[in-house]
């Protein structure tokens, strides 16, 4: 019988993962040999989706490393397949792998708009900011068909409840005419992510994203319309995209943004494994440099996972990085700490069966 294989490797058009090994709670099986001829290993593989009805929407966190204490995630896996990203270990709570099937099997959650609605009604809710793509992106290629970004910004809009918002898609743009009057009130704030102005290492890390330029076009856009929007270095590669800190803020400063933050590249439980697979097949002769850098941040492994240690690392590397950044941000008249969106603007807004008031 023939199994998930956890070791081949396989070049698949515009996938970043090389493998689709089995999620940490599967049994783990090795392929066999029956004797017969091998089917060849696929170079495409189809993006499949499937809808899940969430029984809630809104997501709480208590980590003193995240600057909100909420998100909503509109989709589980992210057809953009960073190969880097942090997120992908969650695949293995449906049973799926964090490697291909990360990047191909997704899943939508169609009733997002209506729970948003429902739990910003609720008597025990009380108002903070909310962000939107803090797991996998919400601008990902499956939302021009969804739409339930756009629905949920919808009821976010008619509760003027503040919301962050991460993405890499210029999709986003689209939702303009719901983020910009938004904005106006103070009530929302858009980070884009360029990891690189490189558009071949672009394309080969982050297959299914749009280019470093399109995104610099969306910051463009964003800024021009009045919607604050943020650069975020996210994550910086050692060994492989450091060197471009300042000219990465310098293209986002010129492009409108108006912060600017950075991450180091973290490769918790199976990224590691896949983000080594990648560094083999498409950049060999830095893969040493990479990981030695990124062991001399995390105490000798691979990562730490610590409060505080998780985002950036520590050690002179890492000072270094800091420095760096927040020379070139002084330099260019980027924050890093930005005006809190507004939380005095929440009401809920009528609906059918409320009772008019007589005042």
């Amino acid at each position: 019988m023939q199994t998930q294989d956890q070791t081949t490797t396989t070049r698949r058009t515009a996938r970043a993962a090389l493998s689709n090994g089995a999620g940490r709670f599967e049994m783990s099986y090795e392929r066999v040999d029956d004797g017969w001829f091998p089917e060849p290993e696929p170079t495409h593989v189809p993006t499949e989706v499937r809808e899940e009805l969430a029984r809630s929407i809104i997501s709480y966190n208590r980590s003193p490393d995240l600057p909100f204490d909420r998100s909503l995630n509109p989709y589980r896996g992210c057809e953009h397949g960073c190969i880097y990203c942090f997120a992908r270990p969650t695949h293995a709570y449906l049973g799926l792998s964090a490697g291909l099937d990360f990047e191909t099997k997704l899943i939508a959650r169609p009733n997002a708009a209506d729970l948003l609605r429902q739990e910003l009604r609720a008597k025990k809710y009380r108002v903070a900011p909310l962000a939107i793509g803090t797991n996998t992106d919400p601008y990902q290629p499956i939302e021009r068909d969804q739409k339930v970004v756009r629905s949920c910004l919808k009821v976010l809009s008619d509760f003027n409840h503040p919301v962050a918002i991460v993405t890499k898609g210029a999709m986003i743009e689209r939702d303009i005419d719901i983020l910009a009057p938004m904005a106006a009130k103070g009530l929302v704030r858009v980070g884009v992510s360029v990891t690189t102005l490189d558009p071949s290492l672009s394309r080969r890390m982050e297959p299914r994203a749009p280019a470093p330029a399109r995104r610099l076009a969306t910051i463009r856009r964003l800024s021009d319309a009045g919607i604050p929007v943020r650069i975020m270095i996210a994550p910086i590669v050692p060994g492989l995209t450091d060197h471009e800190v300042e000219a990465l803020l310098a293209a986002g400063a010129e492009a409108g943004a108006d912060a600017a933050s950075w991450i180091m590249l973290r490769l918790p439980r199976e990224v590691s494994d896949l983000w080594q697979q990648w560094l083999a097949e498409h950049e060999p002769g830095r893969a040493a440099k990479v990981m030695a850098r990124l062991r001399e941040m995390h105490g000798g492994r691979d990562y730490d996972p610590r409060w505080g240690q998780r985002m950036r690392g520590e050690g002179e590397y890492a000072r270094m990085i800091g420095h760096r950044f927040k020379t070139a941000c002084k330099k260019l008249g980027l924050q890093e700490k930005t005006p809190d969106l507004r939380c005095d603007l929440f009401a809920c807004p009528p609906q059918v069966g409320d009772q008019l008031s007589l005042l």
